[in-house]
């Protein structure tokens, strides 16, 4: 089966989850991805660690299919072998800020100066142009700053998501500005400047809410899990657990006034529309709470399925691990790991392609695992190479 970027090789200068998983994407795809991290290993590494090496969790999915090369950059020597890394290059993805990148040669002046077409995604808290240009940042300040932690938890406690999408929300817009970028070179030749930044991602996210409240000074403030625009749309104490029911449009919410008993709701001017049953949503949940509260999680899923309104459990991660769904497609790969006592389960490329879909074909590697065989095929010798290390170049 071919590989659709086979042929492409991308230098990750990434860290944490945008650029490394911009760059994890592209890998999944094809290409040949070398990460370079510092030569005592790059902090993201040793995120919840979980082996005895403090090799961690989340580095297990970002630095599948990539060759590790450890070096500093910012040494004589080190500077030169990005250059020579430059011109075997295609893309370079780097989450720094802008100032950074052009203290590490790294911002498309210098690169183009090496590999006239190469393609730099760049990827920052702001992006460039503004006042917070050169800010540092984490996926929470996209969260915070885009309105989607205001809208978030309850009008006295904003509250932030535990799984940091703004940062995979940006490193997915980022692989998907790569690929465009690549074809876009396939035609004329040219490389460019690929930019994303969390806080355009986190803009993307909320834009409906602030296009809302442009228009009409809505003036929304958080409800909890419970929705605004549509209801029944909220999360559910069960007799064991909890649930998520989410509705929109009327013919689901006929669906479950005829599932609970309140048809003459069909009726009622409150719940007319679906802006209407948001404005009004706090009594649909209140209903909907007295109901699942006299059922099991199991219960209130099998007869909602039934009715065909969507609802699923809140499942911790110990459920995930067994859900029956994940297993019967294989979504979790169980890849080895030396230092692992059992395999880590990786989830795959998550969009599906009939011909050409993405691969894990290669475990995340061990700190340096590759520099030896990069550094030889740059043109370095054995005795060059070790006399690089001694000096704590690579």
């Amino acid at each position: 089966m071919s590989k659709v970027l086979n042929g492409i090789r991308v230098l990750d200068f990434g860290r944490y989850i945008a650029g490394p998983y911009c760059a994890t994407l592209l890998g999944d795809m094809g290409a040949e991805v070398i990460r370079i991290e510092k030569v005592d290993g790059s902090e993201d590494r040793f995120l919840s660690p979980i082996t005895d090496k403090g090799d961690g969790a989340l580095f297990m999915q970002m630095a599948r299919n990539k060759l590790s090369l450890t070096l500093n950059p910012m040494k004589p020597e080190g500077k030169e072998i990005v250059k020579k890394l430059v011109a075997s290059a295609d893309v370079v993805v780097a989450n720094l800020p802008p100032d950074t990148l052009v203290k590490m040669s790294l911002d498309y002046e210098s690169l183009t100066s090496i590999q006239p077409d190469i393609i730099l995604t760049m990827i920052s808290a702001f992006g460039t142009g503004g006042p917070y240009e050169n800010r540092v940042g984490f996926d929470g300040l996209g969260q915070a700053m885009s309105g989607n932690m205001y809208m978030s938890g309850t009008p006295n406690q904003p509250m932030k998501a535990y799984g940091p999408f703004i940062d995979f929300g940006t490193a997915s817009f980022a692989a998907f500005g790569t690929m465009a970028a690549l074809y876009e070179r396939q035609k004329t030749g040219k490389g460019q400047i690929v930019e994303g930044s969390l806080f355009n991602t986190g803009l993307t996210i909320m834009n409906g809410a602030a296009i809302e409240q442009s228009a009409i000074q809505r003036n929304r403030v958080a409800t909890l899990n419970r929705s605004q625009t549509s209801a029944p749309a909220d999360t559910f104490k069960t007799k064991d657990g909890w649930v998520l029911v989410q509705s929109v449009g009327g013919p689901l919410f006929k669906r479950w006034t005829d599932l609970i008993g309140e048809t003459h709701w069909l009726d009622d001017e409150r719940f007319k529309d679906d802006i209407s049953r948001g404005d009004n949503g706090e009594i649909i949940s209140e209903r909907l709470s007295k109901w699942c509260a006299e059922r099991t999680s199991q219960e209130v899923l099998d007869e909602m399925e039934e009715a065909r309104l969507p609802a699923g459990p809140v499942l911790s991660p110990q459920q995930v691990l067994e859900d029956p769904h994940i297993a019967a497609k294989g979504l979790f790969q169980q890849i080895e790991y030396p230092g692992l006592e059992t395999p880590a389960p990786v989830m795959g490329t998550p969009v599906e392609l009939s011909e050409t879909p993405g691969k894990i074909r290669s475990r995340a590697p061990t700190l340096g695992e590759h520099t030896d065989q990069i550094m030889s095929e740059l043109g370095y010798s054995i005795g060059e190479i070790n006399d690089l290390k001694d000096k704590r170049v690579v």
